[in-house]
C-alpha cells in the first residue's frame, strides 16, 4: 500500500505512527511555513526550512530505540540553546553538511530506517498570511491564532507568501503512484490547508487514480476553527483548493465524556461533531462520510486511533484491488 499523507504538527505524526504498522511505503508531505519556537530561530539564523514538523514525522516513521526518540525530542532547558530541540539541531547539521534539503532528508531517512520518507511541501522560503473577516491581514504562522482569538474574528482565507510555491518533483511522482492519499489531521489553517496552496497540488489530487481521504480533527482549535463542525472543516479545504478533490471524510462519531475534555474546554476547544444534516450536505458534494469511534485517549490527551485508521485504509486498498474502485463508497 503506497500512501501519501499531507499535514503537519502533532496530528500528522500521530497518524504516521499507526500507518507504519500497515505499510512501509509512506510519503509524508509536511508544511514548512512555521516561524515560531526553535524552528523559527533556526529558520532565521541559518536560512533553512523550519525543521520542527519534519522532526516529529521522522521520529514517527523511524525504527529506532526509545532512548533515541527521547534524544531527538530533548529540549535544552538552559543556556543559549534553551528551548531548542536536539532533533532540530541534527536536521540543521545535516542540511549544512549536504547543502541541500532533499539530500539531507534522504540521508536522515537512511540513518533512522524510516517506513517511507518525509518531504517538505515546498523548498521555497514561505510564510503564511491570514486574511480575516474583519479586514485585517496577519503575516506569520505563530501570530495568527492568538490575533484571531483576541480580535474575536474568524479566518476568511489563508495564503502563502510568496504566492507561487512549487512542490518537489518527488511529491508529484508519489501522488501519481499512490494507492491512497490522506489529508490531515492537524491544525486546519496552519498545517493542513498550506499544503493545498502549493502550486498544482489540488489538481494532482483531483486527477489522481487514488481516493483522497480527509481525516477530520477531533476537537476545534481556538483561533482557527472555533465552533467548526465537520462540514465547516471540509468546506474550508475546498475553498482553498477545488471541489471534487476529496472523496471520503473520516469522522469520529463517539461522544467524548466531559471529564476527558474539561481541560480542552478550559482552553476554548470543543468536540467536532457530525450529524445527519452534515452527512447529507457532504453527500450532495459527492463526499462519503466514514463514521466510527476513532478516538484514542492517552495520558489525558485526545488523539486519533491511528491503528484503526491504518487498518481501515489497508482494508480499503485490498477491496479496491479485488473489486476495482469507483467513487461510490466503501
Amino acid at each position: 500500500m503506497k500512501i501519501v499523507v499531507f499535514g503537519g504538527g502533532t496530528g500528522l505524526s500521530i497518524l504516521l505512527r499507526g500507518l507504519k504498522n500497515y505499510t512501509k511505503d509512506i510519503s509524508a508531505i509536511v508544511t514548512v511555513a512555521d516561524n515560531g519556537g526553535g524552528s523559527g530561530v533556526l529558520r532565521e539564523d541559518l536560512g533553512m526550512l523550519p525543521p520542527g514538523d519534519m522532526r516529529n514525522c521522522i521520529i514517527a516513521l523511524a525504527d529506532i530505540e526509545p532512548v533515541m526518540v527521547s534524544l531527538m525530542q530533548h529540549r535544552f532547558s538552559e543556556g543559549y540553546l534553551k528551548g531548542q530541540s536536539f532533533g532540530n539541531l541534527l536536521i540543521a547539521a545535516m542540511y549544512e553538511i549536504f547543502g541541500n534539503y532533499e539530500h539531507a532528508l534522504k540521508e536522515i531517512g537512511s540513518i533512522f530506517r524510516l517506513s517511507g520518507k518525509v518531504l517538505p511541501m515546498t523548498l521555497e522560503d514561505t510564510q503564511l498570511k491570514a486574511s480575516l473577516d474583519n479586514g485585517d491581514c496577519i503575516l506569520g504562522e505563530k501570530y495568527i491564532p492568538e490575533y484571531v482569538s483576541k480580535s474575536n474574528t474568524k479566518i476568511d482565507k489563508i495564503s502563502l507568501v510568496p504566492e507561487i510555491c512549487k512542490p518537489l518533483e518527488e511529491t508529484v511522482r508519489d501522488i501519481k503512484e499512490a494507492d491512497v492519499v490522506v489529508i490531515g489531521p492537524g491544525s486546519l489553517y496552519t498545517s493542513v490547508i498550506p499544503n493545498m496552496l502549493v502550486e498544482g497540488i489540488p489538481s494532482l489530487l483531483k486527477e489522481s487514480k487514488a481516493p483522497v481521504f480527509y481525516v477530520c480533527n477531533l476537537m476545534t482549535q481556538p483561533g482557527e476553527t472555533d465552533n467548526y463542525n465537520v462540514s465547516d472543516h471540509v468546506k474550508a479545504i475546498i475553498k482553498h483548493s477545488r471541489d471534487q478533490m476529496i472523496d471520503y471524510v473520516i469522522v469520529n462519531d463517539q461522544k467524548i465524556s466531559d471529564d476527558l475534555i474539561v481541560n480542552y474546554k478550559y482552553q476554548g476547544a470543543k468536540q467536532v461533531l457530525i450529524d445527519e444534516d452534515q452527512i447529507k450536505e457532504l453527500k450532495e458534494m459527492n463526499i462519503k462520510v466514514i463514521c466510527s469511534d476513532f478516538v484514542d485517549i492517552r495520558k489525558g490527551y485526545i488523539r486519533h486511533n491511528s491503528d484503526k485508521i491504518g487498518q481501515m485504509l489497508l482494508d480499503f486498498v485490498k477491496e479496491k484491488n479485488i473489486w476495482g474502485w469507483s467513487n461510490g463508497g466503501l
